[in-house]
């Protein structure tokens, strides 16, 4: 299977640079299995869903992981922030392979190994100096720097655990006042976490789709959700994912493609699934998304749900339609 099989001409004026003021006004386009499309508003996602289905969204929170610093030689750097490593030592990308000190702000600075190692030196919480002087990591694709409104627009209205370094997009149109709609009609809204990192947007470099690997993100679950889970299968209701990070999460537990552990009622672990047509999904049944990137695995994923045909049909009717794309753009629904 070739990536450039899942190559398309999307439009730059499609790309979403800011957020629309009420997020589920956003535009929905219901993809059917058969190929069949509609065209709606997020609003309308709850007549989709049956009483008795399970909605499953990721809550993770994305933190400010952008900071930029000075050199002692005047030469400014930016950093993004990946994982915490052990100590005070954070595993990072910049641009080249600095080795030095960086100071970011009068009571932050970091020592910076050969471009991706950085030992910080600091007093106080970490992450509220980082909440102070960061910023947050929007997309390259947006083009623009991000601002203090991106803090909260940049995030979902369910985000609870810190550590994500994009946001999971698919859950950027939910409102409370949606999120009631959705429960009052009896739906099960239930929730994962997966911090989003490298996995999940790093560019595929290889030439075949299956020569590509993804790198580990972290996951929780709850035990008592994998046993609602499997009741709701059971009963011949639905699992709705929102998003392709919590499809990963899910999917990549049931399918032990990860490495995990049980700890006060909780799975943690890694995954680094890799969701590509071909693949059999053994939990999720219908998928919450954006308009994903050419050649880009979130859009693999998508795929796999839906067939390659169907999406790429559905993608150029959006594209004509004007749909706006990407992490601030509107959503999909595949049934």
């Amino acid at each position: 299977m070739k990536v450039a099989d899942f190559d398309f001409f999307l439009p730059e004026y499609l790309v979403a640079k800011r957020p629309l003021k009420e997020r589920s006004n956003s535009r929905l386009l219901v993809l059917h299995k058969d190929g069949i499309v509609e065209h709606k508003r997020f609003s309308d996602l709850p007549s989709y869903l049956d009483k008795g289905d399970l909605l499953l969204t990721n809550n993770t929170r994305v933190f400010p992981a952008r900071l930029t610093g000075l050199k002692k030689s005047g030469g400014r750097l930016e950093i993004l922030l990946v994982r915490k490593k052990e100590g005070n030592a954070w595993e990072v990308l910049s641009k080249g392979r600095f080795t030095g000190t960086l100071k970011i702000s009068e009571g932050l600075q970091l020592e910076l190994h050969n471009g991706d190692t950085a030992y910080f030196e600091y007093s106080g919480d970490f992450m509220d100096i980082i909440w102070k002087y960061g910023n947050m990591p929007l997309p390259p694709y947006i083009k623009r720097s991000p601002d203090e409104s991106d803090k909260e627009t940049y995030q979902t209205i369910y985000a609870k655990k810190e550590g994500s370094i994009a946001a999971p997009t698919a859950g950027l149109h939910f409102t409370n006042r949606l999120l009631n709609k959705i429960t009052s009609k009896g739906i099960l809204l239930r929730e994962l976490t997966l911090h989003v990192g490298t996995g999940t947007f790093s560019p595929i470099r290889t030439k075949n789709v299956e020569e590509h690997s993804m790198g580990i993100e972290y996951f929780e679950i709850d035990n008592e959700l994998i046993s609602e889970i499997k009741e709701v299968k059971a009963s011949g209701k639905r699992v709705i994912s929102v998003g392709t990070t919590t499809t990963r999460a899910i999917e990549g537990y049931m399918s032990s493609n990860c490495n995990v552990f049980s700890q006060n009622g909780r799975l943690k672990g890694t995954t680094d699934i890799f969701i590509y047509p071909g693949y059999r999904f053994g939990i999720v049944d219908s998928l919450v998304t954006n308009f994903h990137l050419p050649r880009s695995t979130p859009l693999m994923l998508a795929s796999a749900m839906c067939g390659w045909e169907n999406l790429i049909k559905a993608y150029k009717e959006a594209i004509a339609e004007g749909y706006r794309f990407l992490s601030y753009g509107d959503a999909m629904l595949i049934l």
